[in-house]
């Protein structure tokens, strides 16, 4: 019989650039003070994990255990067995932006999955800090509320309400998460994006019919003033650029997603405009508990949202083919 010391689990690696394996590693027993261990319930695939096995990611060293949407219940503790939400942002909390209530854009920031090992595995450690109970909640909706929270933080960051007129490039899940928090918050929203069956998918769950397509005549119309605040989810800097023309006098730029590239944009324009450019990173505890209270109430369709579960022993041989279709795809939810 195996000594319960040397107990191991199967951890979703990424080896290195292409290749996508279940690696033993040992299982925690103990965690630190501060800390919780957490048995993990599901796991979200996020793009940041694509683009880790794809090799496109600029800060990580291989190999990694990816995994950075996570569910759990806690495993120890007078409260074991309760399931949380992990939230994957470890801050320092000594540094200015911690000291000032923002821990989402640390100094030091490490990600789960990214910077350091993440979840796709079968328990974790984690500072209790970052769990957030997840009463009300299905293990694999819990998975989704982080990537969710992104979209609603960069909502509350733009200062959306009742009557904007919102322009969301980039209909991949932090674009659809961005959208459902703007109409949460009362704003007519329009999407844009390459893919006609993106925008497709967007109408038919998630009822957003007024859909665009780059090349098209916006500005023409009812739209002829642009958009009081343009969001852009493309991860791409001539998209970015492309948006600046949107926006309407006393309109604001909201970057949901980064760029590696120098973006440009007409000065003049963007002083005649009293314009805005707001840069949006992870998400704070509020965001978290916003998107689970938005959940509980139906105002978010994680029914639509969930393209596929897909169990751990089965994710190595899926997971390019996965990679390779992910425009097909809104959510995969991995469980262990």
């Amino acid at each position: 019989m195996k000594d319960a010391m040397q107990e191991t689990m199967a951890c979703g690696t990424c080896v290195e650039p292409g290749t996508f394996a279940l690696q033993e590693r040992a299982k925690p027993r103990e965690a630190p003070e501060g800390h919780r261990l957490v048995d993990i319930a599901a796991i979200g695939i996020c793009g940041t994990d694509y683009h880790i096995f794809e090799g496109k990611h600029p800060f990580l060293n291989y190999p990694r255990v990816i995994g950075h949407e996570l569910s759990g219940h806690l495993a120890d503790g007078p409260d074991a067995g309760r399931l949380v939400v992990v939230n994957p942002y470890l801050s320092c909390g000594t540094c200015r932006a911690c000291r000032r209530g923002k821990p989402n854009c640390c100094s030091d920031i490490a990600v789960l999955g990214v910077h350091a090992d993440g979840g796709m595995c079968a328990r974790i450690v984690v500072p209790e800090q970052n769990l957030y109970p997840a009463e009300g909640l299905t293990p694999e909706q819990a998975a989704m509320v982080e990537f969710l929270a992104i979209g609603a933080h960069a909502v509350a960051r733009s200062g959306c309400g009742a009557g904007d007129r919102v322009m969301v490039t980039g209909a991949g899940p932090i674009g659809l998460g961005t959208a459902l928090f703007a109409r949460i918050a009362g704003a007519e929203v329009h999407l844009m994006d390459l893919s006609a069956q993106r925008l497709a998918k967007a109408a038919d769950l998630f009822g957003f019919a007024d859909t665009h397509q780059p090349g098209e005549d916006i500005l023409s119309g009812d739209l002829a003033e642009g958009f009081d605040l343009v969001f852009d989810a493309t991860g791409n800097a001539k998209a970015i650029e492309a948006g600046f023309p949107l926006v309407a006098h006393g309109g604001s730029t909201v970057l949901v997603s980064v760029v590696k590239e120098s973006i440009t944009f007409a000065d003049a324009e963007f002083h005649k405009r009293e314009s805005r450019i707001i840069g949006s990173r992870n998400a704070l505890k509020e965001d978290f508990d916003r998107v689970m209270a938005a959940i509980r109430s139906g105002a978010v369709p994680t029914e639509a949202i969930a393209s596929a579960i897909v169990p751990l022993k089965d994710l190595p041989a899926r997971f390019a083919k996965l990679a390779h279709d992910r425009d097909h795809l809104i959510k995969v939810i991995v469980t262990p």
